[in-house]
């Protein structure tokens, strides 16, 4: 699975001075990129809908690379965005399944900085010109990052900028936007937030070897649960096999908050707001009732130095 996807809406990413830079480095410095060229992909306009959706379900940080054009984004990279941020998708009833990721708008902009003011050519401010993207990515849950943007990015041979100094600031800006995407991907916060999407991912699947959650349970845990309090790895297990003699697998936990709080040294306490949609079985208490439940979640926890998590106390409160 990619954790970074990069979506290049340049619409001549090979021809490009500055974002064929950006994009180079990007490659060469992350493992773990997908960068997908919307021109080579698309040079008829034909987007592949589910095949993009599907990258970004997979991503956890989401750039898009662009050169800014007439003060938005490319045609390419509008159509991209109109296709795939689809109803039940990107937003509507069903449409979560962006939110969480974070999103960083990378680009490069060809007037000069002091042209972007009320009082220069340009009239507005950078930030001011790509509120609607902001805006976006609010209404699709998406974490909208700061943006990373270098001016003075066009070469004109003769007339405007020499090409080395517009390629030695392509270079730079990827330095920046791989110092941002690293801080994303490495923060104890992110970790942490990336743990729990996971842990819920794998607990909806209830699946018969509980040592998947063990493996992150300290020898001595201590749970408090709504069916009482619990003791260790033998506690979590008598625990779990109350959870899967009552719930059937496919259910789904929804996380709608999440707050890390540092407590200590590589210790952090992580509250969490549940929702849990699921079917029970006939035999079980609650005889075959469908659940729309919202529970609140507390655990301490700590952030080991080869990054694992280990979790010291578990606790869920019916809200």
């Amino acid at each position: 699975m990619s954790e970074i996807v990069v979506i290049s809406g340049h619409p001549n990413s090979e021809g490009s001075y500055a974002n064929s830079v950006i994009l180079h480095e990007l490659k060469q410095s992350i493992a773990n990129i997908d960068i997908r060229y919307l021109d080579k992909l698309y040079p008829d306009f034909k987007i592949d809908i589910q095949a993009e959706q599907n990258a970004l379900i997979n991503a956890d940080v989401i750039v898009l690379q662009f050169p800014f054009y007439w003060y938005s984004i490319p045609a390419l990279l509008k159509k991209w965005l109109d296709d795939v941020f689809a109803y039940d998708f990107a937003f509507g009833a069903n449409g979560d399944k962006l939110k969480g990721k974070d999103l960083i708008l990378s680009f490069t902009v060809g007037g000069p900085e002091e042209s972007y003011d009320p009082l220069g050519y340009n009239h507005f401010t950078v930030e001011q010109l790509i509120y609607p993207l902001q805006q976006t990515a609010y209404l699709t849950g998406l974490n909208f990052c700061e943006p990373i943007y270098t001016h003075r990015m066009v070469y004109v041979e003769g007339v405007y900028n020499k090409l080395e100094d517009v390629q030695n600031r392509a270079t730079i800006h990827a330095k920046r936007l791989i110092k941002r995407i690293d801080v994303l991907q490495n923060s104890p916060e992110i970790i942490i937030k990336r743990f729990a999407k996971h842990w819920f991912e794998n607990f909806d699947t209830l699946p018969n070897d509980s040592t998947i959650f063990t493996a992150h349970l300290s020898e001595g845990i201590t749970l408090s649960m709504p069916e009482g309090e619990f003791t260790g790895h033998s506690g979590f297990r008598d625990w779990y096999k109350m959870a899967r003699e009552t719930f059937k697998p496919n259910c789904e936990h929804i996380v709608e908050q999440i707050a890390v709080k540092k407590q200590r040294e590589q210790s952090y306490q992580v509250e969490l707001r549940i929702r849990l949609l699921a079917d029970t079985f006939e035999d079980s208490k609650l005889q075959g009732e469908q659940v729309n439940l919202l529970v609140n979640e507390l655990w301490d926890l700590k952030l080991k130095d080869n990054g694992q998590i280990e979790i010291s106390q578990y606790s869920v409160e019916v809200a």
